[in-house]
């Protein structure tokens, strides 16, 4: 059982996600995603995954997103997506992933569903 948390350790929501995967007797592949950034394909599975849509995993908050006129509505699945990956600070943290299927660590308590 492959699991993967993709992590900000700056996050306290993402460091008590990590540390109760942890808890659980679980040691994930960390990916620190604002170093290395899940490409196009990968966020679209990830998001199918979680049964969301591009702007529903935005961190709407942060600087980039009023900066690239991401509130445009306008904005086709593809485009926010494509924002994304250029600004990983977009992306809602923590994921954790486990074969076909993800949780979102808000709260971190979420992310139990996935180990059964």
């Amino acid at each position: 059982m492959t699991v993967r948390i993709l992590h900000n350790p700056r996050c306290s929501k993402s460091r008590a996600t990590l540390a109760l995967l942890r808890e659980h007797g679980i040691e994930p592949d960390v990916c620190l995603y604002l170093e290395t950034p899940p490409d196009a394909a990968e966020l679209d599975r990830i998001l199918h995954a979680l049964d969301m849509q591009p702007r529903d995993l935005m961190r709407t908050g942060e600087s980039a997103y009023a900066e690239q006129g991401l509130d445009d509505t306008a904005l086709d699945r593809k485009a926010l997506i494509a924002a994304m990956v250029e600004h990983p600070i977009l992306i809602e943290r923590p994921i954790v992933l486990k074969e076909n299927r993800a949780a979102l660590g808000r709260p971190p308590e979420n992310v139990l569903a996935l180990l059964d």
